[in-house]
């Protein structure tokens, strides 16, 4: 048997992808390399032919010629939604058996239901088994329902088979769920509230995989590392003791937590021991009446400013999400948002539009209100649309908010003065003084700053003054050539998506 196991690529720019490579001509490339297709690889049988394509590195040709396949499984997110059904649609008309899961197909499965002839839903560990031994056979089911499996018996992923020199991190998941209501989440509909856990030997043996396909930064892509302390010290003390047998080529970690993360200085120095020492936090909003009313409770035992800068001075690199749109928010929330982000030494924040993904408590509530507005499909996933009605604004006041807000903090002034900010609050105290020290710039990055440069003397002489003070900060320099990549990917979004807002 011969199996095409497919990532689909985004339907828009995403704060969090690489698009902007391949748009200017340097190779299409994944800013972190795709974990569901190489895990769904494990399960196949040993003595099936495996392909695996990720379009955020090498699209696939709109209209196949050929698909020596027998079996095209296809995987994706919300934000993939169109080219998932695109590609499933083309290979039943080429007589090939398609199967669908993922996220989406789990939160949506009436909507993908029609375009799949195996439509598979929840988690693959528990049901791998018999879905893989019916399609040999060749009576698959039209339907096989995951569960919520023991993380343990998950296998290592088949990196093996992944195009891992376009990707700039590799993938490690050592948990899955959380336990936190935010009414506009859909991780827990899918992943539950309760959190599972792999062993730490089990990610150990993940990490040295990926260590020898040439990887050295790693995106710990847990829906929330810390939430569970003592597990979060195991697993933290495992990473370090890894690094430190490995000091001449280690690991940088990535992940996401919650912003209580700043009341706990011992867990802080943990992870800047083990080299996690970049995270991602939903910040949400400054306007802790909306923070109330969505659940998440979390983000109200502390001042967001102060909790930012607490954990900068740990030197861990913050980047955070920010939702607009709540119905507390009213048309003064962008000028006071603006205020914020002025003052905040986090370069990169992912604004966007509060959207009411299918499943959640959210889409309920606003359902039976009738305040659902557009395709849930099409807006849900792209932080320049909404498939809401606003309670204070009008949704066209939104949007066009939104736009100007993202517009003036994204300016290259702008973000130069966040980035300057970022400097003197990483690290703290604890941050070395030293004299200038060159900045190692791989070709790709030149390629990169080179082309921004060209925007304009704005984006030019932003460039040069963060380069200019991180010379003099040895210690911050990665992070500084990281945000200056990521300015790159936000500008090709917002470009990109100028229509979504006009459209919405």
């Amino acid at each position: 048997m011969r199996i095409h196991i497919i990532n689909p690529a985004a339907d828009f720019p995403g704060y969090h992808t690489a698009d902007f490579f391949a748009a200017w001509g340097l190779g299409g490339r994944s800013s972190v390399a795709d974990l569901s297709t190489t895990t769904l690889a494990a399960f196949v049988p040993p003595d099936w032919d495996i392909r695996l394509s990720d379009e955020a590195i090498t699209p696939l040709p709109d209209r196949p010629a050929t698909e020596d396949a027998d079996i095209v499984a296809i995987t994706g997110k919300s934000s993939q939604r169109n080219r998932m059904l695109q590609l499933a649609d083309r290979y039943r008309a080429m007589g090939r058996r398609v199967v669908i899961g993922g996220s989406y197909a789990s939160l949506s499965p009436e909507d993908v239901r029609p375009h799949a002839d195996v439509l598979v839903t929840g988690e693959i560990e528990d049901i791998a088994a018999d879905l893989f031994t019916d399609l040999a056979a060749g009576r698959p089911r039209d339907r096989y329902e995951g569960t919520r499996p023991d993380l343990r018996r998950s296998p290592l992923p088949r990196w093996d088979l992944y195009p891992n020199e376009s990707a700039n991190m590799g993938a490690i998941q050592t948990s899955r769920g959380c336990p936190f209501q935010c009414d506009f989440c859909d991780v827990i509909q899918y992943l539950g509230r309760k959190q599972r856990h792999k062993d730490p030997d089990q990610v150990i043996a993940e990490l040295d995989v990926l260590h020898r396909h040439g990887y050295r930064s790693v995106f710990l892509a847990d829906d929330n590392f810390t939430v569970y302390r003592s597990r979060a010290h195991d697993m933290l003390t495992a990473l370090r003791r890894w690094n430190e047998a490995h000091a001449d080529a280690p690991m940088r970690f990535m992940t996401q937590v919650s912003i209580d993360l700043a009341r706990d200085a011992d867990l802080m120095a943990a992870c800047k021991a083990a080299g996690l020492d970049n995270v991602f936090i939903g910040i949400e909003t400054i306007n802790e009446d909306s923070l109330r009313q969505s659940g998440k409770l979390q983000n109200l035992y502390q001042s967001t400013s102060d909790a930012l800068a607490t954990i900068l001075s740990h030197g861990i690199a913050v980047s955070g999400g920010i939702i607009v749109g709540f119905d507390a928010d009213g048309p003064d929330i962008f000028d006071r948002l603006a205020g914020f982000i002025e003052d905040c030494p986090v370069p990169v924040l992912s604004v966007g539009a509060l959207v009411a993904p299918p499943g959640t408590p959210l889409h309920d509530r606003l359902a039976a209100e009738g305040r659902l507005a557009g395709d849930d499909a099409q807006s849900a996933a792209n932080p320049f649309t909404t498939n809401i009605h606003p309670a204070r604004m009008s949704r066209r006041d939104l949007l066009d908010g939104l736009a100007r807000l993202c517009a003036d903090i994204y300016s290259p002034a702008a973000y130069g003065r966040r980035i300057a900010k970022f400097l003197d609050a990483y690290g703290g105290a604890n941050r070395p003084v030293q004299a200038s020290q060159p900045i190692p710039l791989s070709p790709l990055l030149r390629s990169v700053l080179k082309r921004l440069s060209g925007f304009g003397p704005a984006e030019k002489q932003m460039i040069l003054d963060a380069m200019t003070a991180a010379r003099f900060r040895p210690d911050a320099q990665m992070e500084v050539m990281g945000a200056l990549g990521r300015y790159a990917q936000i500008r090709h979004m917002l470009g990109a998506t100028a229509g979504s807002t006009a459209a919405g």
